[in-house]
């Protein structure tokens, strides 16, 4: 039984950063559930309100929140990946309204973009696919191995992430929210004993 509401908001805001305030709309789109602002806001003060430079991945970008958020906060590239073909025109409108330089619109399967990325590419690999979708047992392993050596991977699920299934992946927990049915989890490499 799941906690979440049946209807997503009718649209979400960028918590900070050069478009702070900038509302996105959320049509009615099935499996679409942005992360809320509130959770959204959390994940950037854990990260830092300062991403410049960074290089980011937004897997199943859907609204385009969580890519168009660490932008908004200078992050250098950002690669929005959405397989839905309405979502991706709204992403591209949205892109040049902002005149995101940084953000580059990609229509195709988010686990096959991570598989494209060169090892230890990323910064910043955001995963917060479908709701109940089983794409995150195939994304986390791509995400851990495109992740910098001091990056992070941000996962939602409808479940926490046990720290054994974490390790095996080479992931560990960094910090980690429970809000409502969300589960929001930031990871980073496991650090090797010394």
């Amino acid at each position: 039984m799941s906690e979440r509401p049946h209807r997503p908001p009718s649209e979400v805001r960028i918590i900070g950063g050069q478009w702070k305030r900038t509302r996105l709309p959320v049509p009615n789109v099935p499996g679409l559930r942005p992360t809320p602002d509130r959770v959204r806001e959390t994940l950037f003060n854990w990260l830092g309100q300062d991403l410049s430079g960074w290089r980011c991945i937004d897997a199943f970008a859907g609204t385009g929140a969580l890519g168009l958020e660490a932008a908004s906060r200078g992050a250098s590239e950002v690669r929005l990946i959405e397989q839905d073909s309405a979502l991706v025109a709204q992403l591209s409108r949205l892109q040049l309204r902002l005149q995101a330089a940084a953000v580059r619109v990609e229509r195709g399967d988010g686990v096959r973009a991570l598989q494209r990325l060169a090892p230890a590419s990323m910064d910043l690999v955001l995963l917060d696919p479908p709701f109940d979708s089983p794409l995150l047992a195939q994304a986390l392993p791509e995400a851990a191995r495109a992740l910098g050596p001091q990056g992070f991977v941000y996962l939602e699920s409808p479940r926490r992430w046990l720290d054994d299934e974490l390790a095996a992946i080479g992931l560990a927990l960094y910090r980690y929210l429970k809000a409502g049915a969300v589960h929001a989890h930031l990871l980073q490499r496991v650090k090797p004993v010394a």
